[in-house]
């Protein structure tokens, strides 16, 4: 039965043993839906809207990635991914997919619980909050002004693009790809080289020290995640 004051998250898994978990475990913050394949998946996001999904990427039917494409189409409900596969490609393949987040399996209960608050999180930013606040960093995103400690900072057009895409995502790993894409757009001479030398730009003008940067990190191979020091309940 759905408790109606909870946020829903569907689970979605082949394997019985792992939503039975994640049901006892998730089942005092939240109510727990359950897919065991692709196509129930997206069935029961159409028609049960759930908070948050997280999905397998190993589905009988279909692969979770292919699952997060569909979903993509016509869902922005947060995807935390969550999988015993832990290359970097896999990881960069369903982020560029569209999920939120990737956790490999085993997992600690208590990260796989953060990660779900960032992403929720970053939905609540992305529909409600024009002012991002973290520490020393403020971003008012409908002015385009980038304070640290009160004192206001000069960034390029570049630099200030990159921010704001990772602002809205904080906490949220975003791949090389989806940086490139989203500030360069259609320029074929951007790369990763170019995205690397804006983000130490970056660094230097937000971080207290650019050599070891507490609000940009680096997910090796990956891409680049904003750290959220001061975590919003």
């Amino acid at each position: 039965m759905i408790k109606n004051s909870f946020l829903r998250v569907l689970v979605v898994d082949d394997e019985l043993s792992i939503r039975r978990f994640l049901r006892i475990a998730l089942s005092s913050d939240y109510a727990v839906l359950e897919a065991e394949n692709g196509a129930q998946a997206l069935q029961m996001v159409a028609l049960q809207h759930p908070d948050l999904v997280i999905l397998d990427l190993g589905l009988p039917d279909m692969d979770g990635i292919e699952v997060t494409h569909r979903l993509r189409e016509w869902s922005l409900v947060p995807i935390v991914v969550v999988s015993v596969r832990n290359r970097e490609q896999d990881k960069v393949a369903a982020l560029d997919a569209g999920a939120d987040d990737y956790l490999s399996k085993p997992f600690s209960i208590g990260e796989l619980m953060a990660r779900l608050r960032a992403a929720l999180r970053h939905r609540a930013r992305r529909e409600n909050d024009p002012v991002y606040r973290n520490g020393a960093l403020m971003v008012n995103l409908a002015g385009r002004e980038v304070l640290v400690g009160g004192q206001r900072v000069s960034l390029t057009p570049t630099e200030y693009d990159l921010l704001r895409n990772l602002v809205t995502h904080s906490g949220m790993v975003l791949t090389h790809q989806q940086l490139i894409q989203a500030v360069w757009e259609d320029n074929t001479d951007a790369d990763s080289h170019l995205l690397r030398v804006n983000i130490s730009n970056l660094r230097k003008k937000i971080e207290q020290d650019p050599l070891r940067p507490s609000y940009i990190l680096t997910e090796p191979g990956v891409g680049y995640r904003l750290n959220e020091i001061e975590v919003r309940k």
